[in-house]
């Protein structure tokens, strides 16, 4: 008995002795904190409201796009609208239509390291009540207001003009560009995967790749206070799976044990209490929480800046800090349909729930569905996958295109600090990864607690002041691949 005493003394010493090794760490960097990082910028109120009254015209054009519905008519209409507004891009650059989804290729003096600028035409369906009519493009107290413009004809918008105004003043490229904009990419529809046939099929390997997806982001984190460039560099997979539960059916009025709806109210519920998946701090995501350490209260400070001690601990607590920084950690699973018996006093003969499953880096596809299928089999259920893609790989943090990437972000944004990201959301640059080594998911636009909560949702909104330094950034892409 001694002994077992004797063995908890020491591994309490050794604990409370790496804790004090942790704390003091901490309180080292806290000492040399640097500047809470803050977006600001560049003031030119002339730009500002040039740019603002684009988006605004572009927002006025209803681009819902959604699965098996085509509006090609309203696609065409925003067509018309972007060769009015930026008639230089279309005097001067190839542009090829495939079925509503653009590629216009700007020759440069070179074309072994190409770029690709994208973002998407198409936004997601209307629900809910508004401030200002969804599609109104009204500008008020500083703030596009309507459908898409944070999500994504701002950055369309400002690729679009970075080309225009480059051309204005006679630039020539170092190396091709390319404009890529499709009109499925809020239903994962075929749109950018023509258009990457379309290069394939012409030898065309792009050097960068530079979509939505991460963005300027405030506060990203409780307890996290700043402005952060958050580059997406990994974006997760994602499936839809069913699952379906049968049985013999009959009258409610005499139920039997283990009906169909009871089953899989069981699975759910466990599901909900204890994921099956694993939660795991990949390089990717050490490398998030380390960078934003620094600017963190001290609890998460030291969690944060202490991985090597904690990294345990807060896969646990996570989910209960932040859903989106839990969902960084591994494979997620969200129950969102489920259909039984059309009549009340029938019991139904098969029952379903269905699931979106986004697959994290540590668990990919096969894995995670392996895990819920045999799961699910042990409540009598079967598992039926709708559709999967795989969780994309990341590029090369040290390689030059994303070297690139983070300098132009530094030029650009210089009070700010970049941090990368794994992507928890669908976006067409997947798609680019077959023929691009590096896809970076980036919106050069200001989102706060506003934008990430209009975006999909009620009420969706912009910032004017934020369009000027989004045009800059992707003018300083273009330029530095001549540097």
């Amino acid at each position: 008995m001694i002994y077992v005493l004797y063995a908890l003394c020491a591994i309490v010493c050794v604990f409370v002795l790496l804790l004090l090794v942790a704390v003091l760490r901490t309180l080292v960097s806290r000492m040399k904190k640097k500047k809470t990082p803050r977006y600001v910028p560049v003031g030119d109120r002339e730009r500002e409201d040039e740019y603002a009254k684009k988006l605004s015209e572009m927002i006025k054009i209803d681009t819902v796009s959604t699965s098996g519905i085509d509006k090609p008519e309203r696609i065409y209409e925003f067509h018309a609208l972007l060769e009015k507004l930026f008639p230089l891009v279309h005097k001067n650059l190839e542009k090829t239509d495939i079925n509503g989804n653009l590629l216009f290729k700007w020759k440069g003096k070179k074309s072994d390291r190409p770029v690709v600028l994208m973002g998407h035409q198409d936004v997601v369906p209307v629900e809910g009540v508004w401030k200002h009519e969804p599609f109104s493009g009204d500008i008020d107290d500083s703030l596009v207001w309507g459908r898409g413009s944070a999500d994504t004809k701002c950055t369309v918008m400002a690729f679009f003009q970075a080309v225009e105004e480059l051309l204005s003043q006679g630039y020539v490229p170092e190396q091709d560009v390319y404009l890529s904009s499709s009109c499925t990419e809020e239903w994962a529809g075929p749109g950018c995967p023509s258009l990457v046939d379309y290069l394939k099929k012409r030898g065309v390997k792009p050097f960068l790749v530079c979509d939505e997806g991460g963005g300027i982001i405030e506060n990203p984190l409780s307890g996290v206070n700043g402005d952060f460039a958050v580059m997406g560099i990994i974006e997760k997979g994602m499936c839809g799976v069913k699952f379906t539960a049968k049985s013999t059916g009959g009258h409610a009025s005499a139920p039997t044990k283990n009906t169909p709806i009871a089953r899989l109210a069981r699975f759910v519920n466990d599901v909900e209490k204890k994921s099956p998946f694993k939660r795991e701090l990949i390089p990717e995501v050490r490398s998030f929480f380390n960078t934003i350490s620094e600017y963190s209260s001290f609890p998460l400070a030291l969690v944060f800046g202490n991985l090597w001690l904690f990294g345990g601990l807060l896969t646990k607590l996570m989910p209960l800090i932040s859903a989106q920084g839990a969902a960084m950690l591994g494979t997620s699973i969200c129950f969102t349909m489920q259909s039984g018996s059309d009549a009340f006093n029938v019991i139904p003969a098969e029952a379903s729930v269905t699931a979106n499953i986004r697959f994290g880096k540590n668990q990919g596809r096969e894995e995670s569905l392996k895990i819920i299928t045999d799961l699910a089999a042990k409540y009598g259920l079967e598992t039926e996958v709708l559709l999967a893609n795989d969780v994309m790989p990341s590029p090369d943090m040290n390689g030059e295109a994303f070297k690139l990437v983070k300098s132009v972000i530094k030029q650009t944004f210089p009070t700010i600090v970049s941090v990368p990201y794994v992507m928890t959301g669908g976006t067409d640059a997947r798609f680019y990864q077959e023929i691009c080594d590096t896809c970076v998911r980036f919106a050069p636009v200001l989102y706060g607690p506003a934008q990430m909560k209009g975006m999909h949702g009620i009420d969706e909104c912009l910032s004017v002041s934020c369009l000027p330094g989004a045009v800059d950034f992707y003018k300083n892409v273009i330029k530095a691949l001549g540097e």
